[in-house]
């Protein structure tokens, strides 16, 4: 079973102060450029992995979306979920993502947003969503870059003031535990090309990849953004089955 980390009092607390808890989509830094990843959602059976307070959902289902269904595992997220829309719009779902059954051919386009890094049986899974997916249909998902899962050290502050990021052992893959908002927090580390391998040995073409960073009108409107050129912070990919 995953670990419940959004059900802890602890890192809910700390996780609903965020920007983009606070804010939605426009809180997220990355959220144009996944936007544009997307294919016109009108009419569109949508499912979204690890849903959180379903901002995707609520805009999916503002786009003309047919259908969308959130799964996550905890009950504090689909609470606020619940609460943040309106009834009969989007349907909510206490999930478990490394375990959960998908309908096979029910959906056309398949989201996850900082969620698969959570995922220790990540292949079972996309098996899964492959098999969910109807012909021609997309899976897009964002999930933090490996090379800001792999360090285990902070940053170390230059000289000049620049902020370099340390990469721990980047090939060993596996969970790497960290300190982010409450301490004991299990991610698990990949590499990119383990996530593009297993995309294509599924049958997945993969059309897009990025290694998100802020652009220049982004970081002229917040300037703390800069910081995120260090290293990239997303890795974001689109897929055709």
């Amino acid at each position: 079973m995953s670990q419940n980390i959004y059900d802890r009092p602890d890192f809910f607390e700390g996780y609903r102060q965020l920007e983009r808890s606070r804010r939605g989509l426009e809180g997220a830094p990355e959220w144009p450029a996944l936007r544009a990843l997307l294919p016109a959602v009108h009419g569109l059976d949508v499912l979204d992995l690890g849903c959180g307070f379903g901002w995707f959902c609520r805009w999916a289902h503002a786009q003309g979306a047919r259908t969308v269904v959130g799964l996550d595992l905890s009950e504090n997220m689909l609470t606020r979920a619940r609460e943040l829309t309106a009834p009969g719009t989007v349907s909510y779902r206490r999930a478990d993502l490394e375990e959960v059954a998908l309908p096979a051919g029910g959906f056309d386009l398949v989201y996850s947003s900082l969620a698969l890094h959570y995922l220790e049986h990540l292949p079972e899974l996309l098996d899964r969503v492959y098999a969910a997916l109807r012909p021609g249909g997309q899976l897009v998902f964002s999930v933090e870059h490996p090379i800001f899962t792999a360090p285990r050290r902070p940053g170390w502050l230059q000289p000049d003031g620049h902020r370099t990021w340390p990469v721990d052992q980047y090939l060993l893959e596996g969970p790497r535990v960290t300190d982010w908002l409450a301490p004991g927090v299990v991610k698990q580390h990949r590499t990119v090309s383990t996530y593009l391998n297993l995309l294509i040995t599924r049958g997945f073409t993969v059309r897009h990849l990025e290694e998100w960073g802020p652009t220049d009108a982004q970081v002229a409107a917040q300037p703390e953004l800069a910081e995120e050129r260090e290293r990239p912070m997303f890795l974001l990919v689109a897929a055709t089955r």
